[in-house]
């Protein structure tokens, strides 16, 4: 789908981010004005590897979530303060977050072979 072209700070209706989110992120949702996305880990090593990760994503876009922690998970809110809703700065972060986050080497082609299917190695819980 071809979004319409909007000012970089428009926030989008509650219809317009559902809509995005089934097409462009279908594991995150819409609530109450965030979107979000749960990760579960393997652990607290695994999680601190997953927030370090959307910390340093955040900080280079200079567009920082809210982050709620907890031993084998994190879940990532994004809403633009200063749009005061979900703007495309949001998807953008969001999208940039998911491929980083739940790359699976093993599942595509090249030399790396990704985490051993072994509980030592385990490190994020994938969809």
């Amino acid at each position: 789908m071809n979004w319409r072209k909007r000012e970089t700070d428009e926030p989008y209706t509650d219809d317009e981010i559902e809509a995005r989110l089934k097409e462009e992120l279908p594991h995150w949702y819409l609530e109450n004005g965030w979107i979000r996305r749960k990760y579960k880990t393997s652990g607290w090593k695994s999680t601190l590897m997953v927030v370090n990760t959307v910390g340093h994503l955040a900080e280079a876009a200079f567009h920082h979530p809210d982050l709620t922690v907890s031993y084998a998970y994190v879940i990532v809110k994004l809403m633009n303060h200063a749009a005061k809703g979900v703007t495309d700065k949001d998807f953008a972060l969001a999208q940039k977050i998911e491929e980083v986050v739940a790359w699976q080497p093993g599942q595509e082609e090249g030399p790396l072979d990704g985490t051993p299917d072994d509980p030592r190695f385990k490190y994020i819980k994938y969809d």
